[in-house]
């Protein structure tokens, strides 16, 4: 498999070259080459697959030569070592939980799977590795932990100063070992255009070798594919007609789940829930992409005002708007209205959300508003990292799971920088 920049102007890359550079040297995504489609028996007897299984074979196309079969498998197993479940809401919703792993959010399977991918890669190499990741929430906390001790990779975390709860910080800065976190004056947008700038600025990539574990990493996206089909295995045979409602800041997850449509999952309708980050829901109102500066929401992970994997969900359906229309709706959300969505979730169904998995929600019934079918809403994070909300709406304490517990003892270590010329020194000054 090849990959080329969505710029077409750098030279097509391999399935390594990719990972490890993240970012295209003419500033583009990496997309693959082709997607082919799975065997229809794939889908027609899922439910008699496991988890693993079910994986290898999405993702092997993507993959494979570079890691071989055997190997693969090994990432596979040890990235999806928890579960994900659905929950029926009602007869018309029901949620998949993705925040069953370490760091309790969806993100787990990305950071975890590409970890992994880059350890084999980086295993025979003598030059460390430095990944360059901006978090607006739960990215850092899953790529800290992911990371965490593999050899020949230092992470460096930037994240956006009392922007993130105080259980996210904990996860990205009390690790310690190869893992930095700088503690950035500003919002997410100001993190990821500083990593962006660095993996562009020749005084830094001369010397160190960069990449990124954002969802612009292939590594990172592709594998997030695998719970779409984890829900529709589950639901199967319950159920004719399957759309899922997603949480999106950066759109890699939503566009991950359009992957798996393209290998032949049989998905209605994919539904992007926005809180007031409305870049997309404008953009399918006018057709007139205008990204503008984030802002702050009590679902902060998904604070972005310029998305980047949008850009990959248009090469998807061909840059044909109709396509696009037909099988992508985008609703956006107030701070207000998840408030009211978290408490109809307790207090009518007895199910406690997250801020954005309550986005979801309600995103999956503006949709069933105007159409049929059952839909499946992504509940990305444990509602206990974002106790200070959630207590507050539903008026009753959430028990700290382990994952959560284990760290809140732990001594923050964070450094403050306020400009792109901080984080080039830091760089510079640690790396090489």
């Amino acid at each position: 498999m090849k990959y080329y920049s969505l710029n077409r102007i750098a030279p097509k890359a391999t399935f390594k070259e990719a990972v490890i550079r993240g970012l295209a040297p003419d500033k583009g995504l990496y997309f693959p080459e082709s997607i082919t489609p799975l065997d229809a028996s794939f889908f027609e007897t899922i439910e008699e697959k496991s988890n693993t299984e079910i994986a290898f074979e999405a993702i092997k196309q993507f993959v494979v030569p570079e890691i071989p079969e055997d190997i693969l498998k090994s990432i596979i197993e040890e990235t999806l070592n928890f579960d994900f479940p659905v929950v029926e809401i009602n007869n018309k919703v029901s949620v998949l939980e993705l925040f069953h792993g370490p760091t309790m959010a969806f993100k787990d399977v990305g950071a975890r799977f590409m970890a992994r991918c880059l350890g084999y890669f980086n295993q025979s190499n003598t030059k460390d590795v430095t990944v360059l990741v901006a978090t607006s929430g739960d990215t850092g906390g899953a790529v800290a932990n992911g990371f965490l001790g593999v050899k020949g990779v230092n992470v460096v975390i930037l994240y956006p100063s009392g922007k993130v709860s105080d259980i996210q910080e904990k996860q990205l800065t009390t690790l310690g070992q190869n893992i930095t976190a700088l503690e950035v004056d500003g919002v997410f947008d100001d993190c990821q255009d500083m990593v962006k700038r660095a993996f562009l600025d020749e005084d830094i990539t001369s010397k160190i070798q960069l990449t990124s574990a954002n969802s612009i990493n292939i590594a990172r996206w592709l594998p997030q594919l695998f719970y779409f089909m984890f829900a529709y295995k589950q639901l199967k045979s319950t159920y004719n007609s399957i759309s899922f409602s997603v949480p999106s800041g950066n759109f890699g997850n939503i566009c991950a789940g359009m992957v798996a449509q393209k290998l032949g999952l049989p998905v209605k309708h994919f539904i992007a829930a926005n809180n007031a980050n409305d870049t997309v829901v404008n953009y399918m109102a006018t057709q007139s992409y205008k990204p503008k500066p984030s802002v702050s929401t009590i679902s902060n992970a998904m604070d972005v005002g310029n998305p980047s994997n949008f850009v990959r969900i248009l090469e998807l359906h061909q840059h044909n708007f109709e396509a696009l229309k037909g099988n992508f709706s985008s609703f956006s959300f107030t701070d207000d209205d998840t408030k009211t969505a978290l408490f109809e979730l307790y207090n009518d169904y007895n199910y406690v959300a997250d801020p954005h998995g309550a986005v979801g929600f309600l995103g999956a019934k503006s949709y069933l508003e105007n159409n049929d079918g059952h839909v499946v809403f992504l509940e990305t994070a444990h509602p206990t990292k974002f106790l200070d909300t959630i207590s507050k709406v539903i008026k009753r304490d959430v028990p700290l799971p382990p994952q959560i517990s284990s760290i809140m003892d732990g001594q923050k270590q964070s450094i403050k920088i306020n400009s792109y010329g901080h984080l080039k020194s830091h760089l510079l000054e640690s790396y090489f």
